[in-house]
């Protein structure tokens, strides 16, 4: 129902700053809770920030005065904007949308994928 592609990432040098987007298919975005999460080699996916459809924000403690996530749902777009960067934050950043849950447990729908290194 839901297509979603990312786009942004790259290289980055620590205390550095990117911005990711994911771009969103269909006519429901606005119905959708969206998500990023990450995963770094040999660990977990874990979550890193949402926002609800009524645009309320959550973040995970590691990222939380360092990341903005935000929505356009004009442009059926959700961002994350990563300042601050550290080379613990090197993963592969994905983007998730959920039409309930919002958090660590959403994710409806996923897409493929950007990495994003950060050098030192």
């Amino acid at each position: 129902q839901v297509q979603l592609v990312e786009s942004g990432g790259g290289f980055v040098q620590a205390r550095g700053s990117l911005r990711l987007s994911c771009a969103a298919s269909g006519r429901t975005f606005r119905r959708y809770h969206m998500g990023w999460f990450r995963q770094a080699p040999g660990k977990e996916r874990e979550f890193v920030a949402a926002i609800t459809r009524s645009e309320n924000k959550y973040y995970t403690d590691a990222v939380k005065g360092r990341f903005t996530i935000s929505r356009d749902n004009a442009k059926n777009t959700v961002y994350l904007q990563m300042n601050s960067l550290k080379p613990e934050d090197t993963a592969v950043y994905y983007c998730a949308a959920d039409g309930l849950r919002f958090g660590p447990q959403m994710g409806d729908f996923w897409g493929q994928g950007t990495q994003v290194t950060v050098s030192s």
